[in-house]
């Protein structure tokens, strides 16, 4: 297929989540800088959507390589914390969800990149990607924020992300 084509699909996709982040209901009718920023937040979005599946020959640690080698997962990661500071409706936070699951889907190296293993994809990633976004949206729209019991969900959360963080790792360091 044509690599322009392919980068297509991840560009709009991640713009999109960008957007739909951004709340643009509020921000259309915000006074001031907010729609400006809004569309340099989908320029910025257009510009690191595409995967990068490239493996460099040696090694570059400094922040800006590491940041420019994987900006699609900060593009990813920044729409949530964007979405999170916005406080977006609970329609639209069910579109920045599943925006944000088709984004990580078709941008995962190891399913559509050059390391993806050959034949049919495995349906567990995605089921499980799909199961995660479900409990985390769930999760997220809990009234929960004004009670003693608000701290104890965000540390569930945060210590599944750090053991699922961990695993995915494991898992991906035996694959290779």
């Amino acid at each position: 297929m044509n690599a322009a084509l392919d980068r297509l699909a991840p560009r709009f996709l991640g713009t999109a989540l960008a957007v739909a982040a951004c709340d643009p209901p509020a921000a259309l009718h915000a006074s001031g800088p907010a729609p400006v920023l809004m569309v340099m937040v989908a320029a910025a979005a257009w510009w690191a959507a595409p995967m990068t599946d490239d493996r460099p020959l040696t090694s570059n640690l400094r922040w800006n390589r590491v940041a420019l080698r994987r900006r699609s997962t900060l593009l990813a990661a920044g729409a949530v914390v964007l979405a999170a500071l916005t406080d977006p409706p609970t329609w639209l936070a069910a579109c920045v969800t599943a925006l944000l699951l088709a984004y990580l889907l078709v941008t995962d190296a190891w399913t559509a990149g050059v390391t993806a293993a050959l034949g049919r994809p495995p349906l567990g990633p995605p089921l499980s990607a799909a199961a995660a976004c479900a409990v985390v949206f769930l999760v997220a729209q809990a009234p929960l924020a004004g009670t003693s019991w608000s701290r104890l969900p965000a540390a569930l959360a945060l210590g599944a992300t750090a053991v699922c963080l961990g695993l995915a790792l494991r898992r991906r360091s035996r694959a290779r």
